[in-house]
């Protein structure tokens, strides 16, 4: 075989693992002696020669498409082939063409979007100049310059930057869905190439690295330059995704390009998702495969018995051919009704399918109420096959950033000296919502203030111009303790870079009450204080990191005076403050609780005026424990923690972390679903939980919140087991598993566990870790799912992954990820249901949604409106498909026994063809594409509609048996009913009527009929196609059988006058009335007996609207809720240590020596000049133990 494929030019020989990648910069040659990808991507699966072969191939590994090649090969048999051959052929031909369309239009939008991509323009250095070259052209070792605002070209290894100290800012929003940009620094050693190209062109260095992998927080390599070797980690790498924001330009080399960057290895392979009904279907069409097989059987036996003992009076007229005996007959028998049964399993059924996805799929496209109009997106259904899936969701998977959050932090209440700003009232005292009519305060009086900037208390602009000390303090501190950026192009327009969007809008917030940050020194700091510039000296920088959760800064200002400023968590701050402040601070602790009940991110703030020469000791114990031996860091914090005490608290400040629009009424919505969701997100413990609780996902009814944060294995299970154990006493060591086998495919299904009351879980990615160990994977899950709501903090891509593989392994629910950055896509990928959030953040989640919009709310209505309404249609049309299908084929069964098992058909051909594709097909597709049990004012009302798909009460394999139950007796009273009435009944002329096709006319009369019992939801096109259907049965009948059509061809149409002759008589009629009855009533008294007895949820809502006189109110967005929480802080800092070092920095960093971060910048300081002051970056401190 391989031999073969070789021959064909197919290679198979397995990829060599790459176990490190060595590249040489400016030596093309050298680098493709290792035959790296270039930076070409493919996302297409066909091209021109290989799309119809591979399509056909793929559609024929379908069973149903294969069996139907089958059934066509058996049509053209003529000793077994009771019918024509084009009554298999067109139909499949349809199937085959509409699938081909879809595919083919599919593809070319990935042509489309991979040319567009491969044909951007790069500058690369080739052959000592700067050329500009396709991005499919560029090579791994090229050197690639970037310019403001450019996309990175490929993954590159920073070289230089136009920026001071080698620094470059980067937008990440199309890998990880944030806003804030991000600070990556050169090597000095590469620094110092600059942008001179003759040097650049001479760079030979060669790096050694990691293999491509998916991890977008992790580089390891080494830069061999002149014999030297530099470690390379994650700071100094740009990945492909991102683009440079306020940086001029840079130089990078390409280390890995196209498929080997890591955006393009997080997407990962495009997996072929199917929903739990089409899975359902496959075990359903081979279990009817083998009824088909059944029934064959026993009439075929039918066919030897009735040869052996009737076959011979039957000679005369219809001769044997020469060699035939009962077995050969009895086997020609076999596959003759093989092609009469095939309706058992019918082509139509696929293309039916199709269609009714398709438009689905557009009516989601068309709901203007998922447009979002701030940013013209519409929601998009980028699949069309999962449809149906959206009505069955259980667990819902939620990136934070981006998702939940805008990403973007406003400065929402503060208090100061004891009182409380922020908060709207009226006239009566009484709190009023904010909205867009809410009179915002007018900062037109300060030039510099950010026009974007929204507050709405005008009291407070009231004291900061009145001259309130207190509040004029309390942004003096705001605008000088921090370590932003500030950047300034053109007069008057102030841009600040901030590591974390919530410093910078505390920076912010001074600057529109009127203490605006305008530039910075290594040595000083300049303000304009209400309109006044003034001039403070830096002469330190205690810097934030984890550990000490406060950061200080220490100036002097013009007058002289000395001040220490800090801010921090409360409780940090607190356990420093003097005494003095004690009332103060119980003021301030209530307002701290308030705003954490609002799930505001809070910070306190205090300062300490310092005595001069108390200062000049303090910096000489200062020198002594930063050249320290031994102990030096702890030596350090204790010299800090000398100074910061004592201090006078000013107030609090309170920044949201602005959730999108509808957040917490969504979750809420979806939790009456019975929809569990969970949150895995790359942040921080604390900033997690504090969104959990804004959005209601944690909440202070919960009987208890479960902390998981150990650090080693057994600490963790421990942990979990303890938390299941509180949740249900009586849970057993073992998980309740149950196993099952189908296909040699093995299957664990945990079985949900009672609990009493809600729970919630946090876990950070370090505990994570360990309990997604195979030996531990199974406890996480039983505690996880024991719980309403559950964070996980700090994870990983792969993680998020990892935890929706697990859920969707070993739970027999339907998954949903929703995310909206690059570190989203494995999530969204592994998921039943992939959504992405589209918008002003990355567009690479999107394109791996199988669903996106723009907001998270729009979720609601596309799972309890949409999804529910998908899944209620396809059940419905499913089990009406099954049911005229199965009643119209078993007819045929039964006919068997009076025609000797001929394989005889009870219709003529032409009825045959039409009956699924014209008669029957517009009103099963109305029902499946208008049908509503209720309008979606009502669904939203009623989420608990919901969980009936959760469940899968309307289509499973007890509702199939039903359905197989229900044609089984249907069929028998529309073959036994006729042929009782009208075996011994004669015309008005005495003449008989009894002929087969009556049987034709008479089953589909009433299949046709009894569709109209499965409707809820009347429109005119339901009452277009239902009576439009049988009049064109009718129409089309009285033609076929005209004598005109037998005039045209004997052969094509030979029942003439049927129709005429039986339909103008009463008694024809009557037993098609009492045929029709005999067939409904069952339904009737079932339906009436559940809905009087054991109404279902969907039962009684619609009684509820039957009896509504007035549609329910739209609903009303809800103010959010204040709870009293002990959860407070959420410190507005980054996660990793801040820019302390950049801004008292004035040099490149040269000397690649850890030490903690200088205090004192001044060179002619006498600290600073007995000994070398050395400085480390924010991302060296980063890594530090």
């Amino acid at each position: 075989m391989g031999s073969l494929l070789s021959a064909c030019g197919i290679n198979i020989k397995k990829k060599k693992v790459q176990e490190e990648r060595h590249l040489r910069a400016n030596d093309r040659e050298f680098n493709l002696s290792f035959k790296y990808a270039n930076n070409a991507i493919k996302t297409s699966k066909y091209n021109v020669f290989t799309f119809l072969p591979l399509n056909l191939f793929e559609q024929f590994q379908r069973l149903a498409n294969a069996y139907f090649v089958f059934l066509l090969m058996l049509e053209l048999i003529p000793q077994i082939s009771s019918l024509s051959w084009f009554t298999t052929l067109f139909p499949l031909l349809l199937v085959l063409s509409i699938t081909l369309v879809k595919d083919l239009s599919d593809d070319i939008t990935r042509h489309k979007n991979d040319k567009h991509v491969n044909n951007r323009i790069a500058k690369v250095l080739l052959n000592g100049q700067l050329k500009s070259e396709k991005w499919m052209n560029v090579q791994v070792g090229d050197i690639v310059k970037l310019e403001n605002n450019e996309f990175v070209t490929a993954d590159l290894l920073l070289l230089s930057s136009s920026e001071p100290l080698n620094l470059i800012y980067i937008d990440t929003a199309e890998l990880d869905g944030e806003t804030n940009l991000k600070v990556k620094q050169a090597l000095t050693i590469t620094g110092d190439l600059g942008n001179d190209i003759q040097r650049l062109a001479a760079f030979n260095g060669e790096v050694r690295c990691e293999p491509p992998n998916n991890r977008l927080d992790k580089f390891t390599g080494t830069l061999t330059v002149g014999g030297e070797t530099f470690a390379l980690d994650n700071e100094r790498i740009l990945l492909r995704g991102c683009t440079l924001r306020n940086t001029e330009w840079c130089f990078g080399l390409v280390v890995f390009g196209g498929p080997d960057t890591k955006l393009m290895q997080n997407s990962g392979k495009s997996i072929f998702k199917r929903t739990s009904i089409d899975r359902l279907m496959n075990v359903l069409v081979m279990f009817i495969f083998g009824l088909l097989a059944f029934m064959c059987t026993i009439l075929s036996i039918g066919n030897a018995i009735w040869e052996y003992q009737e076959g011979n009076s039957f000679t005369v007229f219809l001769p044997k051919t020469d060699g035939a005996n009962t077995p050969l007959t009895a086997f020609h028998t076999f596959w003759s009704y093989v092609i009469v049964l095939n309706n058992v399993v019918p082509i139509s059924l696929y293309v039916s399918v199709e269609i009714y996805r398709l438009v689905n799929s557009y009516f989601i496209d068309w709901d203007h109420k998922m447009y979002h109009v701030k940013s013209d997106t519409p929601a998009q259904a980028r699949t069309t096959t999962l449809n149906e899936e959206l009505g069955q969701i259980k667990y819902i998977f939620s990136d934070k950033t981006g998702t939940l959050t805008q990403n973007i932090m406003t400065f929402n209440r503060c208090s100061i000296n004891g009182k409380s700003y922020g908060e709207v009232v009226d006239f009566a005292g009484q709190r009023v919502e904010v909205t867009e009519k809410t009179e915002k305060v007018d900062f037109s009086w300060n030039s510099l203030a950010d026009p974007k900037f929204c507050f709405y208390d005008h009291k407070l602009v009231e004291a900061v111009r009145s001259g309130s000390p207190e509040v004029q303090g309390f942004f003096r501190l705001l605008a000088l303790c921090h370590t932003v950026m500030p950047e300034e192009k053109t007069e008057g327009e102030l841009y600040y870079q901030a590591q974390s969007p919530d410093e910078g809008a505390l920076v912010t917030a001074a600057r529109n009450f009127g203490f605006v940050f305008r530039t910075r020194t290594p040595e000083t700091i300049s303000l304009v204080e209400m309109g006044v510039p003034t001039t403070y000296e830096l002469l330190a920088v205690l810097d934030f990191n984890n550990v000490r959760k406060r950061m200080s800064v220490i100036v002097r200002n013009p007058k002289g005076k000395l001040t220490l400023y800090c801010k921090g968590a409360d409780t940090v701050i607190y356990e420093r403050l003097h005494p003095s402040a004690s009332k103060l601070m119980e003021v301030t602790t209530e307002h701290l609780n308030e705003y954490a009940g609002e799930g505001l991110r809070t910070l306190a703030l205090a300062y300490k005026d310092l005595d001069e020469d108390k200062f000049e000791e303090w910096k000489e114990r200062h020198h002594k424990a930063s050249t320290a031996l031994e102990d030096r860091e702890a030596k350090l914090d204790a010299i800090y923690e000398e100074i910061e005490k004592d201090l006078m608290l000013l107030g609090a400040s309170a920044v949201e972390d602005k959730l999108q629009d509808g957040v917490p009424q969504t979750i809420e919505q979806l939790a009456k679903a019975d929809i569990k969701i969970w949150v895995l997100t790359g942040d921080k413990q604390e900033t997690a939980e504090n969104i959990g609780y804004s959005c209601n996902m944690l909440r202070n009814e919960m009987k208890e919140i479960f902390i998981v944060a150990a650090n080693t294995a057994e600490e963790v299970r421990e942990e979990l087991v303890n938390a299941r154990k509180k949740m249900s006493p009586q849970s057993g060591d073992e998980p309740p598993i149950v196993k099952s086998r189908f296909f040699n495919k093995k299957s664990q299904v945990v079985e949900d566990e009672k609990v009493e009351g809600d729970y919630g879980l946090v876990i950070n990615g370090h505990s994570l870790a360990f309990a997604l160990q195979k030996d531990m994977q199974l406890e996480l899950l039983r505690t996880a799912c024991m719980c309403q709501s559950v964070i996980c903090c700090r994870v990983t891509p792969l993680q998020k992954a990892q935890v929706v593989e697990l859920v969707k392994k070993h739970k027999k629910a339907v998954t949903l990820a929703i995310g909206d950055g690059a570190n989203d896509v494995s999530m969204i990928k592994t998921a039943h249901i992939g959504v992405g959030i589209s918008g002003q953040e990355g567009m690479q989640a999107v394109l791996s949604s199988d669903f996106s919009f723009a907001q998270f709310r729009y979720l609601q209505r596309l799972l309890l409106v949409h999804g529910r309404w998908s899944y209620l249609r396809m059940c419905k049309f499913l089990r009406y498909f099954f049911y005229k299908n199965f009643t119209y084929t078993f007819v045929h069964f039964w006919y068997g026994f009076f025609c000797g098992f001929s394989a005889q058909t009870v219709y003529d051909e032409w009825f045959i063809m039409l009956f699924n594709l014209v008669y029957t097909a517009l009103p099963v597709i109305a029902l499946s594409l208008f049908d509503q049990d209720v309008n979606d004012r009502w669904s939203f009302q009623y989420p608990q509609l919901y969980v009936t798909g959760q469940l899968n009460q309307y289509f499973s394999k007890m509702a199939f048996v039903r359905i197989l139950l229900h044609s089984c007796y249907s069929s028998f009273i529309l073959f036994f009913v006729p042929w009782a009435a009208m075996s011994d009944t004669v015309r008005d002329d005495g003449k008989a009527i009894a002929d087969y096709q009556s049987f034709a006319m008479l089953a589909q009369t009433c299949v046709l009929i009894s569709m109209a019992l499965e409707t809820y939801y009347w429109t005119a096109l339901n009452q277009l196609f239902l009576w439009g259907s049988l009049s064109v049965y009718f129409v089309v009948t009285f033609t076929m059988y005209s004598s005109g059509m037998y005039l045209i061809s004997e052969s094509s149409f030979p029942l003439i006058g049927i129709a005429r002759n039986t339909l103008n008589q009463p008694n024809v009629w009557l037993t098609i009335f009492l045929t029709n009855l005999l067939c409904i009533l069952p339904v009737v008294a079932k339906r009436f007996f559940f809905i009087q007895l054991k109404p279902t949820i969907n039962d009684k809502v619609r009684h509820k609207v039957r009896q509504a006189k007035v549609m329910p109110p739209p609903h009303p967005r809800k103010f959010p809720r204040r709870r009293i929480s002990t959860q407070r802080s959420g410190y507005a800092f980054s996660h990793a240590r801040g820019y302390g070092d950049l801004v008292t920095s004035g040099r490149f960093l040269r000397i690649p020596v850890k030490t903690r971060t200088t205090l004192f910048p001044h060179t002619d300081s006498p600290v600073a000049g007995s000994t070398p002051q050395t400085y480390r970056t924010i991302f060296e401190e980063a890594q530090s133990p």
